[in-house]
């Protein structure tokens, strides 16, 4: 994947240059609108071969909040600003950082909290062999999965009984059936929020 590598690197050195703007007046805005906290949310997560690194975001929560890893929509824990942020995935934008450093990638499974990772057995362990990535199929499916889970009635349970098997299948075929052609269709679905046509289901 030697190509992916390289393309990474180049595209989220230009995408940090890019995106600049964008980045310094959402940090404004968080200082502003969210003055209690840092403008930066840094959490340990599980990158490629189980190993930990940390991911960089834009906080899009209040300070010293208690509960679940899993959030959905309206989440009392998600400023108005932060919600913003989040519909629009700007909260995403440093973790262009972490591609340039090489903890992840533009494309692959959204990388977990530590905990997850220990449910993983056999071939599923698989996925921990890829980079994880900012988008990816699975993500692009669950694109609005904080709406989808104030639907029913234990989100935690919901997601860990089908929402993160269903992941776990999904990414497993982008492992065993990668293309670069597909990740640069992805990239190009994410940015311009549409949907494709991947292992003959729409995401």
């Amino acid at each position: 994947m030697l190509l992916k590598s390289c393309f990474d690197r180049f595209a989220s050195f230009f995408g940090l240059i890019f995106f600049c703007p964008v980045l310094f007046v959402v940090a404004i805005l968080i200082k502003v609108k969210m003055p209690e906290g840092p403008v930066i949310f840094k959490q340990k997560r599980v990158g490629k071969a189980g190993c930990l690194f940390t991911m960089y975001k834009f906080r899009s929560m209040t300070v010293g909040h208690d509960g679940s890893s899993v959030s959905v929509a309206g989440d009392a824990r998600i400023t108005p600003l932060g919600a913003v942020l989040r519909k629009y995935k700007l909260d995403e934008l440093p973790e262009l950082w972490n591609v340039l450093k090489g903890d992840m990638s533009l494309v692959g499974p959204r990388p977990d909290v530590p905990g997850y990772v220990d449910c993983l057995t056999g071939e599923e362990r698989d996925v921990l062999k890829l980079k994880p990535g900012i988008t990816g199929p699975a993500s692009l499916k669950y694109r609005n999965e904080e709406i989808l889970l104030t639907k029913v009635e234990n989100p935690q349970k919901y997601n860990d009984e089908v929402v993160f098997p269903d992941k776990i299948r999904i990414n497993l075929y982008y492992y065993r059936n990668y293309s670069f052609w597909k990740d640069l269709q992805m990239i190009v679905c994410t940015i311009l929020g549409r949907k494709m046509k991947y292992n003959n289901e729409l995401i």
